[in-house]
């Protein structure tokens, strides 16, 4: 599903039970209350073209919607920081583009999953007392 552009009802800022519900459904999202809110995620790629193929999805999509993030990008990592700058915090747009950036990221990711804790009934190794 890709953002739609800008419509100026979309650009209330939104109120903290919005901004939970949001978080409560998409935990990669980090909330600070700076500069009147702002959302804010890593995502992480196999490749530098895996993050700069991305990065053009989301460029298209923010072009399309009129509402262009923050970002930086580091060989295989990108980092986005949302907010309605014309809002003076976070807005459906926000909340709009994070969604549209999880999206593309499930379908151009190789996700890796963290390795799984050991099942064993043993005790950890420990670091030794001197």
């Amino acid at each position: 599903m890709s953002p739609t552009p800008q419509d100026p009802s979309r650009m209330k800022t939104l109120n903290a039970d919005a901004v939970t519900q949001f978080l409560a459904t998409s935990p990669h999202w980090r909330h600070s209350t700076d500069r009147g809110g702002l959302l804010a995620r890593e995502f992480v790629f196999e490749t530098f073209a895996e993050a700069f193929g991305f990065m053009t999805q989301i460029a298209l999509a923010a072009e399309r919607m009129n509402h262009h993030s923050e970002w930086s990008n580091i060989y295989n990592r990108v980092q986005i920081l949302l907010t309605t700058h014309d809002a003076g915090g976070l807005s459906e747009l926000d909340i709009a583009m994070a969604l549209h950036a999880d999206a593309t990221y499930a379908g151009v990711s190789r996700q890796r999953q963290p390795p799984a804790p050991p099942h064993s009934s043993e005790a950890l190794p420990t670091a030794a007392t001197p």
